[in-house]
């Protein structure tokens, strides 16, 4: 009798080189930041909590605090447990917050610790001390890192908040629930303003902008002011709409799922609105929720990025983008290049996602002969094998495609997360009619410098 064997294929192990994404709890931990009151803990090492605070510091110009249970070597065999706990009675006690987000990190995820167990645990055992310190809400979020990136961690953790939190508690009228994914602070504040404007009560979750780009304050806060009240997210059940933005997002990590299934609120996912036709659908969801016409501050708005579209295509007509950073960033910044004439190459991320073809083919059909090359789970060491055959003229992303513009020369327009070697991460605005502007005028000014830099006489007047 003939032995069978089991034929298994493998697909070789290729080392990242570079990395196009940071990691799960940081993502998680930027989520947390914007609740109002919360206190972002890391169940890990201290190290994490360092790396990750270097960089959203860098990037967004405030202190940030992050907790951790600080493991070490011992608690990699006996588990964290008992760090854990007694990290929690340290951060109510020093911070009196109204929530704190535990993040895992690969440590405890790989030892096996039952963080929602030893959360658990702890809320019976120290039910005084919590008591003592307004009860706190404890919302616990599993963000191993070699199983996502930092918007996988983001969006779990949006996702956690929602689950663990809101109920159908009564709330204001014409409430309506936007998840907006990972904005910036500036277009955070345009989202409001626009919902307000619309006469409906938005309930954004992450709320960072206050949080993360706050005013100068005469004295310190250990906790920033600011961040979706937790109120409100208790109410979330009882809104009349849901909003979110995402073309990539699975129901899996999906807030406005969550808020259907349980409590039956009407729900639509949006791409996020970069651009002319992605701010049109959001407009017109909005006119729909409302049965209110869109304002004319917003109307005026379009007219003049439209008249901005026809006064700069000269300059950007088939100029050919390489994109990358996050999926759904990617997806906005693709549509919207598509519609003004410059031509996506390449649009990359680091961040696994089954629908990333699927909505870049979305945005570019009937405009673009073909869809463009579409690379997820990616680092920058193939961006730039990759790209180099397209010749770019152009890149968007992050600081972190600082090196791959400066080899081919182009210009690199810095958008998305981390931007560390620039100034005013935290106020670039690039949602709805009047971000697009902005943006708009950024790539337009960024083509133009590139010629009169590439000139051997120079440009006075174009």
């Amino acid at each position: 009798m003939k032995e069978k064997r089991l034929k298994t294929k493998k697909e070789p192990y290729v080392a990242t080189t570079d990395s196009c994404k940071l990691c799960a709890p940081l993502g998680a931990c930027l989520a947390f930041k914007g609740v109002e009151g919360s206190v972002p803990f890391l169940h890990g090492s201290q190290g994490c909590a360092t790396y990750m605070r270097r960089y959203v510091i860098s990037h967004f110009r405030e202190p940030v605090d992050i907790a951790s249970s600080s493991l070490g070597e011992k608690h990699a065999i006996y588990g964290g447990g008992p760090n854990l706990k007694q990290g929690l009675k340290n951060v109510m006690s020093k911070y009196h917050c109204g929530l704190i987000g535990v993040a895992t990190t690969c440590l405890t995820e790989t030892i096996g610790d039952d963080t929602s167990r030893l959360v658990k645990e702890f809320q019976d055992e120290f039910s005084e001390e919590t008591l003592k310190h307004g009860r706190p809400s404890i919302v616990n979020v599993s963000t191993p890192s070699y199983s996502g990136s930092h918007i996988d961690g983001f969006q779990s953790a949006v996702r956690a908040i929602v689950d663990q939190l809101a109920s159908n508690l009564p709330s204001c009228g014409n409430t309506v629930n936007l998840f907006p994914g990972f904005v910036s602070p500036a277009d955070t504040r345009y989202l409001k303003e626009i919902v307000h404007d619309f006469g409906l009560n938005p309930v954004i979750l992450p709320d960072i902008s206050e949080t993360l780009d706050a005013p100068a304050a005469v004295e310190y806060e250990k906790i920033p002011s600011g961040g979706t009240p937790i109120a409100s997210i208790k109410a979330m059940g009882t809104a009349s709409f849901s909003v979110e933005f995402g073309r990539c997002l699975t129901d899996s990590i999906s807030a406005a799922k969550v808020l259907a299934d349980r409590f039956k609120v009407p729900s639509k996912k949006l791409g996020t609105p970069i651009g002319l036709r992605e701010t049109d659908i959001f407009m017109n969801t909005l006119e729909e929720i409302s049965c209110r016409k869109t304002p004319v501050k917003y109307e005026l708005e379009r007219g003049r990025l439209i008249d901005s579209y026809v006064d700069g295509h000269k300059y950007i007509s088939g100029k050919r983008a390489v994109i990358y950073g996050d999926p759904d960033m990617v997806v906005g910044l693709a549509s919207f290049l598509t519609e003004i004439g410059i031509k996506p190459v390449l649009c990359a991320t680091g961040a696994k996602s089954q629908h990333f073809h699927t909505a870049i083919k979305a945005v570019t059909e009937g405009i673009l002969d073909e869809t463009p090359e579409v690379s997820d789970n990616i680092d920058f060491f193939d961006i730039e094998e990759t790209a180099e055959k397209f010749r770019p003229d152009v890149l968007l992303g992050s600081s972190k495609g600082y090196k791959l513009a400066r080899k081919w020369n182009i210009p690199l327009v810095r958008l998305g997360f981390p931007i560390h070697d620039r100034f005013g991460a935290q106020r670039i605005c690039q949602l709805g009619y009047k971000g697009t502007q902005d943006l708009f005028d950024m790539i337009v000014n960024a083509v133009i410098q590139a010629t009169q830099d590439r000139s051997p006489i120079g440009y006075t007047y174009i």
